[in-house]
């Protein structure tokens, strides 16, 4: 179900956020001003952050490029400003100042920055500040790339679905109507109708885009980027510019909803014509990218069609001789972020690994592997200039910056070099982390991350939550959100233990494939083994006051929860969880098996429809958390969004129902404008402040 999620507490915000813009498009968000009482992390501290987004290094490797975008609560909006700063470290010079945000920075020489606008591509020179449009695009722009010469460029723009022909003198006469006539699925994925879907189209670049001379990449029935989660890391130029590889899944309506099983182009520009490299392949297959010299290409492969979270392995294509080599047949860990070395001796990758996303380097000659990166963090994305490694890195204690690290160093921890948020981050008590390693009911180990609670002193003792992961298949890893963040849990008052159960990757293949149709086995042991490890040996978390919270997958494991949170031994009332809290998850699993939109995580996950009868359909469908409401016995809070297309609002409405007329204390918060996550800013304050509310009430009270 991929990656899901949010969180809370509370504080005083003086903002002084905007002013207004000098094109006049509005107010342009500045950075707040913040007063960070007695060193707490709140919601309202973590909305003060500055969130960093792209970046690139230029040519030369001396300066660094970024994004960097600050929220305005009265606004209830942001906006992202571009930045230059050297890479030797220094301060950072603010080169925009609009309020309509600025994307994906990429550099033309050591003077000229590229990105985007609105529906524009522009230049800066970053010396004198002075702007250049390039390009308005009727269709919008999302993103784009350059040829190595600077001479031609790879945009992605959307185009408009076409109606069946068949129904259009339907529509005769009624410009107002909003009624939607669907003949076949896939027509909303994720959080959008799909009214819509990206192209790319590759044209000249010459002082201007040459937009009305742009030719389209890809057959236009198809999609490219792949939605949802795909953008410009999905195609690359060839070092020549002669040719474009790229990521698609050839597929619409049923066929697309059915399966995962995308392919690697290899598009000449010349002539037209298009190549498949991964045919045979029948996973995802995605983000291409080619060797120094042309002669190899690498990208992420899966190997089973329906399956989004199979192992994402190393795979290269030889352009010469056709063979494709798989470097991680020997590593039982995926890869993502594909980055060549400059003498194209080495393929550096983001590798989830024990808890952490580290970089690793896969030496092409020997195929031998080495860890270049190490430490408490998580690295979510790199780029390489010689032998200086600049990555995106954050922690359960820190959000985005930019650390650097040598190539040729091995598991060494990197050296920070952005400071934007040092002045609030600095003002601020976080919440211990420590790594704990459980033993599992069947003897296996577990990795669990526990966060202490703010200001902690260890005469007292605290309630606790337990933090039910998404997915399913997604690492509880040193991640930093604004959604679900455990510094604003900690600052709040609350122990947090947060396991690695069955179904999370970078502990094996087999331990993340142990989840998949076993919905109510092993991961809901962890689930529990955690908990009770934590009640009965640390005396400081106070046995009788601890929660669960979980989102997605972690949302189905609150409701599932629920329904066994009773006659537990070694607790006083016989429950092992005082209060839960549960955003956008599967309730009913008939529902949930109709309601989706990606039927290929059905019949993966749950090994089907209902009506197959199975034994695989038959155990799943048996732990749907709603047969289980009669054991129901805890408050309950519901959060769900109107939005969220993958688990639809009706099944967190009928849980919350079940509680209601189980006579239960419970509350749902319902989101009309929101998706799987809640990303609005007001949204999300009331959000944390919900949850801290919700569990303070029933935990601390």
């Amino acid at each position: 179900m991929k990656k899901i999620c949010i969180a809370m507490a509370s504080l005083a915000l003086i903002c002084a956020c905007s002013k207004q813009s000098s094109e006049g498009d509005g107010k342009v968000v500045e950075k707040p001003q913040i007063e960070v009482k007695n060193g707490q992390f709140t919601p309202e501290v973590m909305w003060a952050l500055g969130k960093m987004g792209e970046s690139a290094v230029s040519p030369d490797g001396k300066q660094l490029a970024y994004t960097l975008t600050y929220y305005d609560m009265e606004e209830n909006k942001g906006n992202a400003e571009l930045y230059v700063m050297p890479t030797a470290g220094g301060d950072a010079v603010r080169l925009t100042t609009t309020a309509k945000g600025e994307f994906n920075p990429v550099w033309l020489d050591d003077e000229t920055l590229l990105f985007c606008r609105g529906n524009e591509m522009r230049s800066i020179n970053v010396k004198s500040k002075k702007e250049k449009l390039l390009g308005t695009f009727e269709t919008g722009i999302e993103g784009f790339k350059l040829s190595a010469d600077g001479k031609q460029v790879v945009y992605i723009t959307d185009l408009p679905v076409k109606r069946t022909p068949s129904v259009d003198p339907l529509y005769e006469g009624l410009d107002k109507t909003t009624g939607r006539i669907n003949e076949d699925l896939m027509y909303r994925h994720w959080d959008n109708w799909v009214d819509e879907y990206p192209q790319i189209f590759v044209t000249k670049l010459d002082g201007t885009v040459d937009i009305e001379h742009a030719k389209a990449v890809v057959d236009s029935t198809f999609e490219c980027p792949m939605r949802p989660w795909g953008g410009v890391e999905q195609f690359n130029f060839s070092p020549d510019g002669k040719q474009i590889v790229y990521t698609c899944r050839k597929k619409t309506g049923k066929d697309y909803s059915l399966s995962t099983n995308s392919d690697i182009y290899l598009y000449t520009i010349s002539d037209g014509t298009t190549k498949n490299l991964s045919e045979g392949i029948m996973g995802y297959d995605q983000n291409p990218v080619f060797s120094p010299d042309g002669s190899k290409i690498a990208w992420e492969s899966m190997e089973h069609d329906g399956y989004e979270s199979d192992k994402l392995r190393l795979m290269v294509y030889d352009v010469k001789s056709g063979e494709k080599t798989d470097y991680t047949a020997d590593f039982d860990y995926g890869v993502s972020g594909i980055s060549w070395t400059e003498d194209g001796k080495e393929m550096l990758a983001v590798v989830m690994y024990r808890g952490m996303n580290e970089i690793f380097a896969f030496n092409v000659a020997d195929k031998s592997i080495r860890q270049v990166s190490h430490g408490y963090h998580d690295i979510n994305g790199f780029e390489l200039k010689g032998d200086k490694i600049y990555a995106t890195q954050v922690s359960i204690s820190y959000p985005a910056t930019i650390f650097t690290y040598n190539l040729k160093e091995d598991k060494k921890e990197g050296k920070q070099l952005t400071t934007f948020n040092n002045d609030i981050l600095d003002q601020v008590k976080m919440g211990k982390v420590e790594e704990h390693w459980i033993k599992t009911a069947d003897g296996k180990e577990m990795l669990t991350w526990l966060i202490y609670p703010y200001n902690y002193d260890s005469t007292k003792v605290y309630p606790a939550l337990l933090f039910c992961e998404g997915g399913p298949q997604s690492m509880v890893s040193q991640f930093w959100s604004t959604r679900w963040n455990f510094q604003v849990m900690s600052g709040a008052g609350y122990f947090i233990i947060a396991p690695n159960r069955r179904g999370c990757p970078g502990f094996g293949t087999a331990w993340c494939e142990e989840i998949s149709g076993d919905y109510g086995g092993l991961c809901m042991q962890d689930y529990m083994t955690a908990t009770d490890w934590f009640a009965d040996n640390m005396k400081q978390i106070d046995k009788e006051r601890i929660g669960a919270c979980g989102a997605s997958f972690g949302g189905y494991s609150i409701y599932w929860l629920a329904g066994h949170n009773h006659d537990v031994k070694g607790y006083a009332d016989g429950r092992r969880f005082k209060a839960f809290l549960a955003h956008n998850g599967m309730f009913n699993f008939d529902q949930q098996c109709l309601e989706t939109e990606e039927y290929w995580f059905t019949n993966w996950d749950l090994g089907g429809t209902y009506w197959e009868k199975t034994p695989k359909t038959l155990k799943s469908f048996a732990n749907s958390p709603h047969l289980f409401v009669d054991k129901w016995n805890t408050p309950l809070c519901v959060v769900h969004s109107e939005f969220d297309f993958r688990i639809v609002a009706s099944q967190g409405m009928a849980a919350y129902n079940a509680a209601k007329l189980r006579g239960l204390e419970a509350r749902y918060l319902y989101f009309p404008d929101e998706t799987h996550w809640v990303l609005k800013p007001q949204n999300s304050l009331l959000w944390h402040r919900n949850f801290i509310d919700w569990f303070d009430k029933n935990l601390k009270k």
